[in-house]
């Protein structure tokens, strides 16, 4: 993301330890660990094809393909971003309305890879499309939260719509420049699309949407005997 690391967020105190986000970082990290000991015979199996998903076969990658991904940066990045923004998107929906979302996400962002280009052969592999769906459900749950980042080597504590618009702009000018070949970028936008649709609709009504969390007032405390007002025991 333009080198920009998100490393923590400014999250309120969690009411139960995120077990979803965290089972599904664990699955990842199974499933990456798989790849590195069967190899490519592994990934052939189990990755996303566009043609084989438009020719009505191996539909099962739709889902396989988002727990895989294609190298220690790539898995690390994804796993990063989801434990710092998914944590709030758990919290907010709730377990299974969460993975429910988080699938949801991933298999959009695997439909549109496909749309793309239908008959192509490159594989589809990485949780980006489900990761940018929860991304994209955080602005709109918590807009003005303070999220630490990493820029290059520097530590900033930055609103999160400054993050996630760069994240977002990202994503828009890469489909922009990219040639037909490298159109893995229109999973993360399907993974937007999704996550803007969705997470309004999975969410309780409890939950409100761009409201920005403003510090509480301080209460100041006087020390000392209180000094009456002149008139102040008289009845208005």
């Amino acid at each position: 993301m333009g080198g920009m690391v998100p490393l923590r967020d400014a999250s309120r105190e969690p009411s139960r330890y995120p077990i979803v986000t965290t089972s599904i970082i664990v699955v990842n990290v199974v499933v990456f660990l798989l790849e590195l000991m069967e190899g490519e015979a592994f990934v052939k199996q189990w990755a996303l094809v566009p043609a084989d998903i438009a020719s009505g076969h191996h539909l099962v990658t739709i889902i396989t393909a988002m727990f895989m991904h294609g190298g220690w940066m790539h898995i690390i990045g994804n796993m990063i971003f989801l434990w710092v923004f998914g944590d709030d998107i758990e919290r907010a929906l709730g377990g299974a309305r969460y993975l429910l979302f988080y699938l949801a996400a991933g298999v959009v962002g695997g439909l549109v890879f496909v749309a793309v280009d239908p008959n192509s052969a490159i594989e589809l592999i990485g949780a980006s499309g489900s990761i940018a769906g929860v991304v994209i459900a955080y602005l709109m749950l918590r807009p003005c939260a303070k999220i630490t980042v990493l820029l290059g080597i520097i530590p900033l504590r930055i609103s999160a719509y400054w993050v996630v618009g760069l994240f977002v702009l990202t994503q828009l000018w890469n489909l922009g420049a990219s040639s037909k070949s490298e159109v893995a970028y229109w999973c993360h936008f399907g993974g937007m699309l999704a996550g803007a649709v969705l997470f309004p609709l999975l969410k309780p009504r409890s939950v409100k949407l761009f409201e920005c969390m403003q510090p509480a007032r301080e209460t100041v405390v006087r020390i000392g005997p209180t000094v009456p007002r002149v008139g102040a025991d008289r009845i208005r």
